[in-house]
């Protein structure tokens, strides 16, 4: 037997071999000095023993002693330069880490001219580009100068994962606290803070209704902070805590809060939740497109993790996940991952792009036919030799938030902002806020408010105005017209459009949207009723106001109303109550079209008989050009 191991060394000398064999256990029993002590020995016995060379290596490179596991390797692979192929590609690694590029990117071609193994040949190649990326990267550093958010968010214990509403009013994120009744003596909870009066991050609390003895994590607001989406985890019996049940080994659970709690969470379930990991949600500022985190669980963590999404449909449910493309996903991991309130933003931590090692954080935009761009690295020192992630973008663009062990902070991983380079920011984003009440009793409304691109017709962006309060937020990315909606069970629903090219989100929207019961004399301006100039032809943009009127004329089928046609006072009297009473009769033979009974709708035109504005002016003139809906 010792014959047969000696020819199988680099080395015949018996005490060299014995002292190698006694080091390699050492190290798999942990200790570490020992193990240090018998493998250099053995070196010593015969310069070309290669063995207890590599093997130092690999010990020194498990310790994080970087500089002596370079040496180890190098002195091995100038001993035997293709006894142990897989030697290049550690090396390089660690080179790579230590910012000596060109070396590292000399070991990793090494490694690619003598083996073919298919998933470490992917590594070197990526490690290869990774060293042309670095090298240039390095040479242009990016403006970064983070800002510790301070005690009042911040512990001594792990801050990550941070999220605001699309005002910057509302701080959400992941604390890791102490907990002895886990196994693990810790857990996660989720924490909020609110700015104050000044500005200021008031001291961070527990989420009431959805932080409980159980894991929680990892969740992303709805822009009016009104939902959250979060991940769950079961614990070591299985349990998802607070009566949770889940699917796989973390699941993604919604909860809606009503005034100033949340009310108990709901599994998301399947399509979305599978037997996989599910984790990291970012909800899109539409409350409709789902991104989130779908991985693997394996014995000793998670592993092929990409970035997928899924779209709300018309009944509420979830659509089947699609998972996003080889721009974004790569064979490695990719997570972190946040939609910007833009709709267009991708930002993403992903260790499978050409970077400085490790988890990168990278952002991609959506093109104009709906796909994605290229990843692109938000450069150094945003991104370092280490993993970086938990990134979030400001509505705004211009602030950024993510998590960091950096020194000088409160303690284990703190939250930081910092202003986000031009180069790096997503569309200016604006937003409406608002409060939803019943005209007649000033009680608040629950209110489905929704925004349509006017150039579009498509759902830009929704939300549910409290039923508590009537406060609603939506966002508004800049560059667009949009057509506002409010609509509610027994009232006519509320409609106004806004032109937001030159908005900036320093100076957002109010609304003080008053709905009116479906009563008789009742009535509401439609003002996203649009017709060719000096002509009764609607045009396109008329469409999904126009399809509103008809859901609520099919969702009361007792209701009969009058359309009323309205001008200005430009041009004769008689033209204008013709082209009143055309234009009245158009929206009248749309709703007709649409399956609507004939005698629920009369249509009149008032001419420029009843203005609601002056005439003197090309504002008031606009209010007056409207089409008008009457309760009979």
């Amino acid at each position: 037997m010792v014959q047969a191991q000696m020819r199988d060394y680099t080395t015949t000398d018996k005490k060299a071999i014995k002292l190698y064999e006694s080091g390699l256990e050492e190290m798999h029993l942990q200790k570490w000095d020992a193990a240090e002590s018998d493998l250099k020995r053995a070196a010593a016995f015969d310069d070309h023993f290669v063995e207890p060379r590599f093997a130092l290596a690999e010990l020194y490179d498990m310790k994080g002693k970087d500089a002596e596991a370079m040496k180890w390797y190098r002195a091995a692979l100038q001993l035997a330069p293709r006894f142990f192929p897989n030697a290049y590609l550690h090396l390089a690694d660690i080179e790579f880490r230590n910012q000596e590029f060109t070396s590292a990117e000399q070991h990793y071609k090494a490694y690619l001219d003598l083996e073919n193994e298919p998933v470490r040949r992917e590594r070197a190649q990526l490690g290869m580009d990774n060293c042309a990326f670095a090298q240039r990267a390095i040479q242009q550093p990016v403006p970064f100068d983070p800002r510790n958010m301070g005690p009042n968010v911040n512990s001594p214990n792990g801050e990550y994962y941070p999220c605001v509403t699309a005002d910057d009013a509302t701080l959400l994120f992941t604390r890791d606290v102490p907990d002895e009744r886990s196994p693990w003596g810790h857990q996660e909870d989720f924490y909020m803070s609110t700015r104050d009066a000044d500005g200021q991050w008031t001291e961070a609390h527990p989420v009431p209704g959805v932080t409980t003895a159980a894991n929680e994590g990892a969740g992303t607001l709805s822009p009016d902070g009104r939902y959250i989406i979060f991940t769950a985890c079961a614990g070591v019996d299985g349990d998802y805590g607070s009566g949770r049940k889940g699917m796989g080994s973390c699941d993604l659970f919604i909860s809606r809060r009503i005034g100033d709690r949340f009310g108990p969470p709901e599994n998301l379930g399947p399509p979305v939740n599978s037997r996989n990991w599910e984790s990291q949600p970012s909800l899109g500022s539409d409350g409709r497109t789902l991104y989130f985190v779908r991985g693997q669980q394996v014995a000793d963590g998670i592993k092929s993790m990409d970035i997928y999404v899924s779209r709300m449909r018309d009944d509420g449910t979830f659509s089947r996940p699609e998972k996003l493309p080889e721009t974004i996903n790569t064979p490695f991991q990719e997570e972190s991952v946040q939609i910007h309130p833009d709709g267009r933003t991708l930002y993403f931590s992903s260790d499978g792009h050409p970077g400085f090692g490790g988890l990168d954080i990278y952002m991609s935009r959506m093109q104009d036919d709906g796909s994605w761009g290229p990843a692109l690295n938000l450069g150094w020192p945003i991104n370092t030799g280490g993993d970086e992630n938990s990134l979030l973008v400001g509505a705004d663009g211009k602030i950024a938030y993510f998590a960091s062990d950096r020194p000088g902070g409160q303690g284990d991983l703190d939250l930081y902002s910092f202003d986000l380079y031009p180069e790096a920011r997503p569309e200016p984003v604006s937003y409406i806020k608002g409060r939803v009440t019943d005209a007649n009793t000033g009680r608040a409304v629950e209110a489905d408010v929704e925004l349509n691109d006017l150039a579009t017709g498509r759902l830009a962006t929704a939300a549910y105005s409290d039923p508590a309060t009537g406060d609603f937020l939506v966002c508004l990315p800049i560059g667009h017209d949009y057509a506002l909606s409010a609509s509610a069970p027994g009232y006519l629903f509320f409609s106004r459009n806004y032109n937001v090219t030159q908005a900036t989100s320093d100076e957002p929207h109010a609304l003080d949207v008053k709905l009116n019961p479906l009563e008789a004399g009742e009535t509401v301006a439609l003002r996203n009723i649009f017709f060719e100039t000096a002509s009764f032809a609607l045009l396109p943009a008329s469409n999904a106001e126009l399809d509103k009127l008809v859901k609520l004329m099919q969702d009361n089928p007792s209701l009969h109303i009058e359309l009323g046609g309205h001008t200005d006072d430009v041009g004769s009297e008689a033209d204008n109550l013709r082209l009143s009473d055309q234009r009245a009769n158009a929206v009248r033979e749309y709703l007709i079209g649409k399956g609507i009974d004939a005698e629920r709708v009369r249509a009149i035109g008032y001419g420029e008989t009843r203005p609601i504005a002056s005439n003197d002016t090309e504002e008031g003139r606009a209010q007056n050009r409207r089409t008008e809906v009457k309760v009979l």
